[in-house]
């Protein structure tokens, strides 16, 4: 594997820093959130990659996830929503991406994510995997927990924005 050279690192810096934050978001959280916001921070676009989740039983269909994203985010420059299937290394190369952003909450995340990041490297070396610890406020937040939570009727409201506690309520048809 080589190491690109400063010069070659250099012509990078002249295009925008695109990176990648993918998931199923099913449903998006606040702690998804913070992660995007913090992303847009460091990079100069966030791909937000809205996961197709064949394997997976999901409360929102892949239009209503990027719905939602989208109703999250508004019309910022910074953030792109798009649908991905496949190898999230591929996506990113296809949308000119040089990083990918993965939120790690505890060890577990850690020791996941930097095996991903290692297998990733070695398919795609021109892309890199920055991992973000959340804060604390959030850093429990799951959508799986979420989606639970309102399932049994329980305060499911304080972990999602507004547009996210408005179609889980119409989905579990919660009053």
């Amino acid at each position: 594997m080589t190491i690109p050279t400063f010069e070659a690192q250099a012509s990078l810096v002249k295009k925008p820093v695109i990176a990648v934050f993918a998931g199923t978001f099913d449903p998006i959280t606040l702690g998804h959130e913070e992660m995007i916001q913090r992303a847009t921070c460091l990079f100069d676009q966030v791909v937000v990659a809205v996961a197709m989740a064949h394997h997976k039983k999901t409360m929102f269909s892949l239009e209503e996830r990027l719905a939602l994203v989208q109703q999250c985010f508004g019309a910022s420059a910074t953030v792109k929503v798009l649908p991905f299937d496949g190898l999230l290394v591929d996506f990113a190369q296809k949308v000119g991406a040089t990083a990918m952003v993965r939120g790690v909450r505890g060890s577990v995340d850690f020791d996941y994510e930097s095996q991903l990041a290692g297998m990733n490297r070695h398919m795609r070396p021109e892309v890199d995997t920055v991992l973000l610890m959340p804060q604390p406020e959030t850093q429990a937040i799951s959508s799986t927990l979420v989606r639970e939570i309102a399932k049994l009727a329980g305060p499911f409201q304080q972990f999602v924005s507004p547009p996210v506690v408005k179609a889980m309520l119409e989905k579990i048809k919660i009053t």
